[in-house]
């Protein structure tokens, strides 16, 4: 299966990533060659550097780590192809812009026959290649339609019900694993997928890790292949990871909870029955 990684801070950190050592964790070096992708939220808007081949041989995946970019909020996705081709347009993180803010979704599992939901529907936004993960994002935009347009931005809780109810419409069409942005909240679903040495799926989908004040992460132990780095005395980071990137006490998600985080801390956790 494919990967997930997020960042939510306080302060904007330089991330220094090496998307090559992650696709290694659970044992899974092998099929995580079918592209590749990163977004760094700045404000409103956002930058996203994604290929659809192997980053292990990448000269993009090289200037990210060379520029130190700064950021409030990163989602990272690498991919194992289980629908639509390996090309650029079926590659994660995607964006879309809603309200004036660029919306950012990736996903990590297997959704079959979604398609044929008719709750799931495409008015404002469509899909520009052919995964499922792409297909639900634009179904979820299309949720978010009237409130974004409004002359207001969306209350947090609004918000928070649209998200959960999106995701309890797709878990019955496989594991539904992901990771969304509106720039000012970081939304975590964690539901099932496969683990290490094993072929069925279960939870948790999604592991978490809070990190307090930058002074503490210079003593913590390092996660191998990223490097946080701040200049503020008072950092606080939230990780999300598909699978733990170190010993320390990550915190499983339980199958079907969704997590709400703003400037580097958890403010909502809805459980959610699967």
């Amino acid at each position: 299966m494919c990967e997930l990684f997020a960042l939510s801070s306080n302060h904007p950190a330089n991330v220094t990533f090496s998307l090559t050592e992650f696709s290694k964790h659970g044992g899974l070096t092998g099929p995580h060659k079918d592209g590749w992708g990163i977004a760094f939220y700045a404000d409103k808007d956002v930058q996203i550097i994604k290929e659809a081949n192997s980053a292990s041989d990448s000269e993009c995946l090289n200037f990210v780590k060379s520029h130190h970019i700064k950021s409030k909020f990163v989602i990272s996705h690498i991919r194992r192809a289980t629908q639509g081709e390996v090309n650029l347009e079926n590659t994660q993180p995607f964006s879309r812009e809603l309200g004036g803010r660029m919306h950012v979704f990736a996903h990590n599992g297997d959704l079959t026959s979604v398609t044929t939901d008719k709750y799931l529907q495409h008015s404002i936004a469509h899909p520009i290649g052919d995964t499922d993960s792409e297909y639900v994002f634009c179904s979820l935009m299309d949720m978010f339609k009237d409130l974004w347009n409004s002359q207001q931005v969306p209350t947090i809780e609004d918000r928070i019900n649209v998200v959960a109810y999106f995701s309890s419409l797709i878990r019955p069409y496989g594991p539904a694993n992901f990771i969304y942005s509106d720039s000012e909240l970081l939304f975590a679903h964690g539901h099932k997928r496969t683990h290490k040495d094993e072929k069925q799926f279960r939870p948790p989908g999604l592991h978490i890790l809070s990190r307090a004040c930058f002074i503490d992460m210079e003593n913590k132990q390092g996660i191998k292949g990223l490097d946080i780095q701040s200049s503020q005395e008072k950092q606080k980071v939230m990780l999300v990871a598909s699978i733990p990137l170190s010993s320390e006490n990550w915190e499983p998600l339980n199958e079907g909870e969704l997590v709400v985080f703003k400037d580097g801390a958890m403010i909502k956790s809805v459980k959610i029955a699967a």
